[in-house]
């Protein structure tokens, strides 16, 4: 069932013009629920929707940190209330958003009492407690073709909230990354496969200093290659139908093209490695 935006907080950074509103939710902390929410009139395409909702579904499969995603319900009222703070820039044209459904990436907190991070320095980067989450997102980066960099935020927060690992103590706190923004996925809204060597890489290339070689990459590199085609169908199936006007055939293609790509993981990561400018100063594979 999708949320309802109640209210207008900020717009956010950003090709999509994402906005973040709050949503009818309460967090079991009795604390507001927000969601960055990017509109199916955005100025990079209502494919970019997709793209998002499909990715973090193949994102938690996987075992990547991400957030949780909604459909975010803009009601008539909604619009009539925050109209003057609710809209996308388009040059000098200002793009009314309609009201519906649109996509939402869960903040991870309260924005007026969480600091949210989309750099660190490399002090702070190194103490990361789930830094090797870049290794897996890089897999899963090369294997969907994202055109764009690998993007991610961090906080700090108890670690045991919102990472499922027994070496953390139940009361321990630290720096979380969350994997955000894939709308370029899948090459964006052209829904192809453009692969280059240097393609989909998080820009602090210090966080591949640890690969030497392929054992570095598990337990993701197993789970891309043995992914059940089901996970697929599950991702198709729940993408809303507004989002995909006549595209469903297409969605379908890119799918099953997807599928038939787990096998090309590792001659995708093999070119990255061997590349001129490698990002990987240790690899012995």
């Amino acid at each position: 069932m999708p949320v309802n935006a109640v209210a207008f907080d900020k717009k956010m950074r950003g090709g999509a013009q994402a906005h973040l509103l709050r949503a009818d939710e309460t967090a079991p902390s009795g604390e507001p629920v927000f969601y960055v929410t990017k509109f199916v009139e955005n100025p990079q395409h209502r494919r970019i929707l997709v793209n998002e909702w499909v990715a973090t579904s193949l994102l938690s499969y996987l075992q990547i940190s991400c957030p949780k995603v909604a459909v975010v319900q803009l009601t008539s009222e909604f619009m009539l209330a925050e109209s003057a703070n609710v809209y996308l820039q388009l040059g000098s044209r200002r793009q009314e958003v309609s009201a519906g459904w649109h996509f939402g990436s869960r903040f991870p907190g309260n924005p007026a009492r969480l600091a949210v991070y989309d750099y660190l320095p490399d002090s702070l980067l190194d103490q990361v407690f789930n830094v090797r989450d870049f290794l897996g997102v890089l897999l899963f980066d090369k294997w969907t073709g994202n055109a764009d960099a690998r993007q991610a935020i961090f906080f700090r927060s108890r670690i045991r909230d919102w990472l499922d690992d027994p070496q953390a103590a139940p009361l321990q706190k630290g720096f979380v990354a969350q994997m955000v923004d894939h709308g370029y996925a899948f090459g964006g809204p052209q829904w192809t496969f453009t692969d280059a060597p240097l393609q989909g890489l998080y820009y602090r290339h210090r966080i591949y200093r640890q690969v030497t070689g392929w054992k570095d990459f598990e337990p993701w590199l197993e789970r891309i290659e043995t992914l059940p085609e089901l996970v697929l169908d599950d991702a198709f199936r729940q993408v809303p139908r507004s989002w995909l006007g006549d595209d469903e055939p297409e969605l379908e293609r890119l799918l099953l093209r997807l599928f038939q790509r787990r096998k090309d993981v590792r001659r995708l990561v093999e070119e990255c490695a061997t590349c001129r400018q490698s990002p990987f100063p240790n690899w012995k594979a």
